[in-house]
């Protein structure tokens, strides 16, 4: 399978009309595979909270647009950033490693970015102690 043009636009274009204005394509060949490999159109406006994988890295390369990768901290009720990463389809600074266990969140720069994902093992959905929720 060649990931081109075509895919990327009808996958842009799908993250457009999506309430949640992004959309994911799995990239797995088969129910066996127990990668987690996936593009992820995303659209200005999308909302990714701040989150974690707690028993994987992450890996991900711009393809497409640009996206800011922003790091935290978390202490008590409240998320502290601690670095941002622009990530830019192209650039110097195309690809980040996420470590496992980073709280983490982005904003997308670009419409029409496109990015891919990838994650140690087989899928395993996220808690509510894996998604920061400010305390009010």
């Amino acid at each position: 399978m060649i990931l081109d043009k075509q895919l990327l636009d009808n996958l842009c274009q799908q993250a457009q009309t999506s309430p949640r204005l992004r959309m994911n394509y799995d990239l797995r060949t088969t129910e066996n595979d127990n990668s987690q490999r996936m593009l992820n159109a995303l659209e200005p406006g999308t909302d990714i909270p701040i989150h974690r994988h707690r028993d994987t890295s992450e890996t991900v390369v711009m393809l497409r647009g640009s996206v800011k990768e922003i790091f935290y901290t978390i202490e008590g009720g409240t998320a502290y950033p601690t670095a941002e990463f622009i990530l830019k389809a192209g650039s110097d600074n195309c690809a980040l490693q996420i470590p496992q266990g980073q709280w983490h969140s982005l904003e997308c720069l670009e419409a029409h970015s496109v990015l891919f994902e990838a994650k140690d093992g087989a899928f395993v959905p996220r808690t509510d102690d894996d998604v920061f929720i400010p305390q009010t």
